[in-house]
């Protein structure tokens, strides 16, 4: 049995948990949807983090220019790098994915200011760490986010691929956007970016990307047991930060529909 297949494999579990959550069930209505997009924003924010931090450490992003070490592992980050930071929109025109999610966010009626304000706090200059600390960031994805920086500040290209590579979206479950389909009918339309969204990103992690980054572990990793047992911790490390996200905004739209009936 590959160290791949081996790693998949005690993945199992987790995986299983996250794409059988009830709450994909609790997901009926449409404040239910954009509560959960407006704290899952910030996942996918972080997701770009995250390949970003991977272009960096493969393919020279600075001036003076210097080749890079491996021109595989860097082919694989740019190809990437390019659909996922400046993929099409419906309109036929270009687009960041974190673009397209944030305008299907806004196309249904979902609160972008928390997010908006987040991006601003950086765009400002603010450290990573403050902005993340913000009081108006729900806790769930706060905690998420931290999670991730940790492993990004880590510095190890094994934990970061890895991060990347097994928490990315095909851990949406195919329910989820049968979900979608009917309350974008029950909407009139409302949720046609965001469908469109699901079908890009999570497509293209399902036939293209997903298959890229896992070669991209097998080639950092190699035959040696210290640096598959990295990559196994910071996969599961995800997979229960992402448990602890979903278990987060389960509760908290839970609640909200509890004030809503008393």
């Amino acid at each position: 049995m590959s160290h791949l297949v081996q790693l998949k494999e005690s993945l199992l579990p987790w995986r299983e948990e996250l794409l059988n959550h009830r709450l994909y069930r609790e997901i009926d209505q449409l404040a239910s949807l954009r509560l959960f997009m407006e704290h899952h924003v910030f996942a996918v924010w972080d997701f770009m983090s995250l390949l970003k931090s991977l272009q960096r450490k493969m393919c020279c992003t600075e001036v003076p220019w210097l080749p890079p070490a491996n021109s595989h592992h860097c082919r694989l980050i740019n190809e990437i790098v390019l659909a996922e930071e400046s993929d099409e929109n419906e309109a036929g025109d270009y687009a960041s994915h974190f673009d397209l999610y944030l305008s299907s966010m806004q196309q249904c009626g979902a609160d972008t200011s928390v997010i908006a304000g987040f991006i601003d706090q950086l765009q400002q200059g603010v450290t990573i760490d403050v902005a993340i600390a913000s009081s108006r960031i729900p806790q769930p994805a706060r905690q998420f986010m931290q999670q991730t920086f940790a492993i990004i500040n880590s510095g190890d290209i094994r934990a970061i691929a890895s991060a990347f590579t097994f928490g990315r979206e095909d851990l949406l479950p195919a329910v989820f956007q049968r979900i979608v389909d009917e309350l974008n009918t029950q909407a009139g339309g409302q949720l046609s970016a965001f469908k469109y969204y699901l079908e890009r990103h999570i497509g293209l992690d399902g036939d293209e990307h997903g298959p890229m980054a896992q070669r991209l572990i097998e080639s950092l990793c190699g035959t040696d047991a210290e640096s598959w047992k990295i990559a196994t911790d910071s996969a599961l490390t995800c997979l229960k930060a992402r448990i602890h996200l979903w278990n987060g905004i389960d509760e908290l739209n839970h609640s909200r529909r509890q004030e809503t009936t008393n």
